[in-house]
């Protein structure tokens, strides 16, 4: 089992950082504390206070006269800046390091890790492109799931698990695949999935339906490992759902959402926890399907449309050889 040791992962949005509120993130079976001061630098350290071990994340920030914060122990109120020094109690002298930093990488608003292995694939732009042509809309469905990071992956290339796993949301009655674009860890799958027909007064009952057109017109576009994109259409505008994947250890994956908008009706703007919602749902059905499989199953039978699991499975199995190979042309 991998956890593709050497892919960037999105370990948040900035705006999911409250200012000066420590935050745990759990990468490659670490966990970490990062904090936003107010001059919005992003830290990020060994979530082990070296003392006692109390988790950091439980603690709080102090402020600098320069804006600048350190994240403060609960257990014994020991203050770490963000190379993870401390002054001890009685002392003037600042120590040498006594944690862990977690390197970051931050591009516009979307803060990235290698998790401190060597970096074996480019970051892609495509986030700070969709923010430049979309309006924001928020983050939502952030949870960690007891899955390793292949079978998650897995279940978000099925393009036939909406009739089962998603059949209550959006009663799917087909899935009408078109093409599927390979570019190595970059890959692009197009289908059309027609729902049930509805009256007026069924949606009124759930008003979520509103939000759903007759035929969803899917467009994937996915960056292996850590992003899946839906490109779609509502009654209301355009959206980019972006799911991400980071991998907390061998058995435990998180997920959440970052959704943007382009608005085509004005009522769009008031409906902006309505569509945060329709995602936290969808992102909680895989999650409560993926607690109900057999992990060591063997499957006997193939449907049709599997071509993006298989595009998973590929870049699982030669994930090694193809950086080596990567590496070895650059």
């Amino acid at each position: 089992m991998s956890m593709l040791e050497g892919a960037p992962w999105l370990l948040a949005h900035k705006s999911m950082l409250q200012t000066n509120q420590p935050m745990k993130i759990s990468l490659y079976g670490k966990d970490y504390v990062i904090w936003k001061d107010r001059t919005g630098r992003v830290n990020g350290l060994s979530n082990v206070c070296p003392h006692m071990g109390a988790m950091l994340s439980e603690g709080w920030c102090n402020v600098k006269a320069d804006g600048s914060s350190a994240v403060v122990c609960p257990f014994h109120a020991l203050e770490f800046d963000q190379d993870g020094c401390t002054i001890l109690p009685g002392t003037n002298n600042k120590t040498l390091s006594q944690l862990e930093p977690l390197e970051l990488i931050v591009k516009d608003n979307f803060i990235w890790s290698y998790g401190g292995y060597e970096p074996k694939i480019p970051i892609s732009n495509i986030l700070e492109k969709i923010a430049q042509d979309y309006e924001f809309i928020g983050s939502t469905a952030d949870m960690s799931v007891e899955t390793d990071l292949r079978s998650m992956l897995l279940n978000m290339h099925d393009y036939n698990h909406q009739n089962g796993t998603h059949r209550d949301l959006f009663e799917i009655t087909e899935v009408r695949f078109e093409k599927f674009i390979d570019n190595g860890y970059h890959s692009e799958a197009f289908f059309n999935t027609p729902t049930a027909p509805k009256t007026f007064w069924q949606k009124l009952k759930q008003p979520n339906q509103f939000l759903i057109p007759n035929v969803i017109q899917a467009h994937l576009e996915n960056y292996f490992p850590s992003l899946v994109i839906f490109h779609g259409k509502s009654p209301f505008g355009k959206i980019a759902q972006c799911h991400l994947f980071v991998p907390e250890s061998l058995t435990k994956t998180r997920t959440y959402v970052l959704l943007f908008g382009e608005a085509s009706n004005p009522l769009a703007k008031l409906l902006k926890n309505k569509f945060l919602g329709l995602s936290k749902t969808v992102v909680e059905q895989d999650a409560d399907i993926l607690n109900k499989i057999y992990s060591d199953a063997p499957q006997k039978i193939k449907l049709n449309n599997e071509i993006g699991m298989d595009w998973i499975k590929n870049n699982f199995s030669t994930w090694s050889e193809s950086v080596k190979v990567a590496n070895n042309i650059h």
